[in-house]
Formats: structure tokens, sequence, C-alpha cells
């Protein structure tokens, strides 16, 4: 409707019964999604210009690892040519960056895996198609996931569905996340928040670890 504010929106959807509130849960998990040159680079096509969400990742990973909580992350792959990659290959030219070998499917230094921490290799947007991540956050005894990284409406938002669908309590860091367009982001993180996740801060998280 012409006019309507975000905060008309809110309420609108909150007496409708949506945006309800899932909580931390015990154990979360942190998920670091597809955070790599291919987005932070200028040069590359899906430079998204995610600095600032890179900075409050690091801080998120930083504190996660001082917990001694599981981190887990994500990286796409594709055999050159994209045989592995279907259609969704195929659809979106600029996956090319992501050919195996690829420089720009490499994470920056800050957010590199260290030692011990799982990296989950996909070649479709959520983290769970055709790859273990449910069987490894259950063996890890995760019951909630704060999710981060790239894109906002294309690999974290299907990541964020497939975590409530595999069991999950989904927790996606708006800050944390970022995305080609603004818009585009806002209106994924306010779906997200009416139907499947929490929507929190950095800050919220790190209230919560302390």
């Amino acid at each position: 409707m012409a006019g309507r504010t975000p905060e008309d929106l809110q309420d609108d959807y909150r007496k409708a019964g949506f945006s309800g509130t899932l909580g931390f849960g015990k154990r979360p998990a942190l998920l670091i999604i597809d955070v790599c040159a291919a987005y932070l680079d200028p040069e590359a096509p899906l430079y998204a210009g995610i600095e600032a969400e890179c900075a409050s990742i690091e801080t998120l990973l930083q504190a996660f690892r001082a917990k001694r909580l599981p981190v887990v992350h994500t990286r796409v792959e594709f055999l050159p040519g994209g045989a592995d990659g279907g259609h969704f290959y195929r659809k979106v030219p600029a996956l090319k960056a992501f050919d195996r070998g690829s420089p720009l499917a490499e994470p920056p230094t800050a957010l590199a895996p260290a030692k011990g921490e799982v990296v989950v290799t996909k070649q479709y947007a959520s983290a769970y198609f055709g790859t273990s991540l449910a069987s490894t956050l259950t063996a890890l005894g995760v019951d909630s996931v704060v999710i981060t990284g790239v894109s906002t409406s294309g690999c974290v938002r299907a990541s964020c569905l497939d975590t409530l669908q595999h069991g999950f309590i989904p927790l996606v860091v708006e800050d944390a996340c970022g995305d080609r367009d603004r818009r585009v982001h806002d209106a994924n993180i306010f779906d997200m928040g009416a139907k499947y996740a929490d929507i929190v801060s950095t800050a919220d998280v790190l209230r919560h670890l302390a």
C-alpha cells in the first residue's frame, strides 16, 4: 500500500500472527556463508560492497572462537564449466567465478577457517542442499545457528529456510549479511524475520555470548 511505513508493515504482520520469537537456544553455531573475494573485489562481477558486514562477521568469529563454540564456513566450488552446477550455473553466468582454482572463491585472511573448523563445499544456494551440514550440526550438539554472509537474498535466505526445516533455530545477523542492493537486503530480512528466523544484530549476539 502506498505510503505505508516499515513500522506499519511490521505492525500489520504481527497482528496477522507473524514475527514470533524463537530465541538463541542452548548451543549456537556460527555459520559464515560464502564470504570470499568474489564479493569483495571491486573488479569482480559479484562485488557487493560488504566490507562493513565482513568486519561484523570477524567480530562474531572471534567471539565464537573465544567461547569454543562451533564455527562452520561454506564455500562454493564448481568443476570448470559447471557440470556439477546444473541449471543454477547456467542461470547465473557470474558463478564462473567459483570454478575450481579461482582465486575469487577464496575467503579474506581475517575470515579464513582455523584448524578444526568445518568447511562445507556446496554448489547450490542452501548450505544444506547436497551436503552433510545438518548431520554435522546434530553431531556437534547444536540447536541454533547464527547466520552470516552473502547474499542475503540468495544463499543466506536459502540456508535460513533450511536451518528451520532441519530443526535448528535460525538467527540471521542483519548487520553481518550483505547483498548487492540495500532494498533487496531489507526486503529479505523483513520476510525472514516474519516467517522463518529471529533477526538479530552483532551486538545482540555478543550480549548473549557474554
